[in-house]
């Protein structure tokens, strides 16, 4: 026997989406979950995948989690439109707030979307994704609990704080890129924990504030930024931008919102759309190809590449489902 089962899509699909609605999740609030999660179990992201269902639990025990939660759309200018998660998964209302981001993006040259009041949902690129696949580059970024410390500091004060940006192109997959801002992912720091692993050297601290390569120290200590004092800039302008300037919380205020909850942290998010056709020509899009083109020409990976291949062998062959995690969650719909 195996240690992982294939399913197709839809089977990922069902999968999650079950267990969702097992767990009183509403039907639209399901569905968007379920299908996030299977794009990244799909695309080879598997510490953004189904290994998240589990833990949707805690963050749906969480006092002020709604699993009926409706997201709320509302304009604020032409270009800015806010939509409020009613304290629901933050992807419910950012796929509510996308048509009219694109809409007025298309009309205006650039649209901001602000989500407000939504518990962490997953991977960024998906949605950031279906804005390029429209023809628009985007930006977004959200902030998380306060898990960071900054460069030379020794306690957290900043979120893993994610960016993810997409550009189109022509024919081709969209150029997508999405990371959180810190050595590692607090998601992939978990799983090194979950197999007994040791973690890389630089990714974080101990509770003393050492430094220590015990993914457990970490998660229990502080991460710490990529690229020391670079990273730690980044991070901060996520926190501000996705934070105070869209009236939402800042990773030290989602923590303390979580009150020891242990759910997923509750934040805004920023998505911002431009129409690469406002200030381009055709001659300048395809000078934007030639870039991508000469890192392909040398051998140099395109950021979303080897999420592509995945996809494209996943959706052919079924998806990989670790056999110990898919029994894991049929368990968890049992009684």
């Amino acid at each position: 026997m195996t240690d992982e089962i294939r399913l197709s899509e839809a089977e990922t699909y069902r999968l999650a989406h079950d267990f969702l609605t097992f767990h009183g999740l509403s039907q639209d609030q399901s569905a968007a979950m379920a299908g996030i999660l299977t794009k990244a179990q799909r695309d080879g992201s598997l510490s953004h995948g189904l290994q998240r269902l589990p833990g949707t639990l805690e963050t749906m025990g969480h006092p002020a989690f709604d699993r009926q939660a409706v997201p709320v759309v509302t304009p604020v200018t032409p270009a800015v439109v806010r939509v409020d998660a009613g304290f629901g998964f933050s992807i419910s209302a950012a796929l509510a707030g996308l048509p009219a981001l694109i809409e007025r993006a298309r009309a205006l040259g650039i649209a901001m979307l602000a989500v407000n009041n939504g518990f962490h949902s997953t991977a960024l690129w998906p949605v950031i994704e279906e804005i390029a696949e429209s023809g628009l580059v985007a930006l977004s970024m959200n902030p998380t609990h306060d898990w960071v410390a900054p460069a030379g500091g020794t306690r957290p004060v900043l979120g893993t704080n994610p960016l993810a940006f997409a550009w189109p192109r022509a024919g081709k997959p969209p150029y997508v890129f999405d990371f959180a801002t810190t050595a590692a992912s607090r998601a992939d720091i978990a799983l090194h924990r979950q197999a007994g692993k040791a973690i890389s050297e630089g990714w974080g601290l101990d509770p003393e504030g050492r430094p220590t390569t015990d993914p457990a120290e970490v998660l229990s200590g502080a991460m710490l930024p990529f690229g020391g004092h670079k990273g730690s800039a980044l991070a901060t302008m996520i926190e501000l931008m996705a934070g105070p300037f869209i009236g939402d919380r800042t990773s030290r205020q989602s923590a303390e919102f979580d009150a020891g909850q242990n759910a997923a942290p509750c934040h805004g998010e920023l998505i911002i759309a431009f129409d690469p056709s406002l200030l381009s020509t055709p001659d300048d899009l395809a000078a934007a190809e030639s870039v991508l083109d000469a890192i392909e020409d040398q051998g140099a990976r395109l950021p979303g590449s080897r999420r592509h291949a995945e996809r494209a062998r996943n959706l052919r062959d079924g998806i990989p489902v670790s056999r110990a995690l898919h029994e894991r969650i049929r368990g968890l719909m049992e009684g």
